[in-house]
């Protein structure tokens, strides 16, 4: 064999590697959903999850979670609070609608969780008391303190302003974003407010198929 064919042997060789791996990427993607209807559906997923920090806090029925151990299911993070006057109940009102119309599969695969922006006020009874409004399955945690709160805000980039408790009526600044928090206790990506019902009821089981 010639240094001609030879090199002619080794690019053909190349290309077909390059193109083998092309294909089995493109294969190994099959299921994942398409990118863009993903986006448009509000669902931005990150291209590195991200670990979240090892805080505690307390669910409505007053036992501790640690929230870097939210793990078997995606779960979908809201920040807010019982003492809201308008996103939070807008927001749960629309996941309770989501999570009705989506099939039972997927449904089983997820968990709504309100993390209070307003741990002074949200105590497990009341948070109980409030999501029962929408879904007696939706999951409330608060937290020992306003800075292990902002450890989990900033982990996962979903800012708040922490509110003057002197005040009467105080509210408290949040963003309407949820944080996706994948089946392995990462985070995922965003849901970006406001939400789609109808985009997102198409969209969120093929966000659920992802391992």
């Amino acid at each position: 064999m010639t240094r001609t064919q030879k090199t002619v042997f080794i690019l053909v060789a190349l290309i077909a590697l390059v193109l083998g791996l092309t294909v089995n990427k493109v294969l190994s993607g099959k299921g994942q959903g398409d990118p863009t209807a993903l986006i448009d559906a509000g669902i931005i997923l990150l291209p590195q999850s991200r670990n979240l920090p090892d805080v505690l806090m307390t669910n409505q029925d007053g036992q501790p979670v640690t929230i870097n151990a939210l793990k078997g299911k995606w779960s979908l993070l809201f920040f807010g609070y019982t003492f809201c006057p308008d996103i939070c109940p807008t927001t749960l009102a629309q996941l309770r609608q989501i999570k009705s119309e989506l099939p039972a599969d997927a449904v089983d695969k997820l968990q709504i969780i309100l993390v209070s922006v307003d741990p002074n006020r949200d105590t497990p009874r009341q948070l109980k008391q409030y999501l029962g409004y929408f879904d007696p399955q939706f999951v409330g945690l608060t937290p020992t303190s306003v800075e292990d709160l902002q450890k989990v805000a900033n982990a996962v980039s979903i800012p708040f302003i922490p509110a003057d408790t002197s005040k009467p009526n105080y509210t408290v600044d949040h963003s309407g974003n949820l944080a996706v928090i994948g089946p392995d206790g990462t985070q995922r990506g965003f849901i970006r407010a406001p939400l789609n019902n109808q985009k997102l009821v198409a969209q969120l089981p093929v966000m659920l198929k992802r391992q």
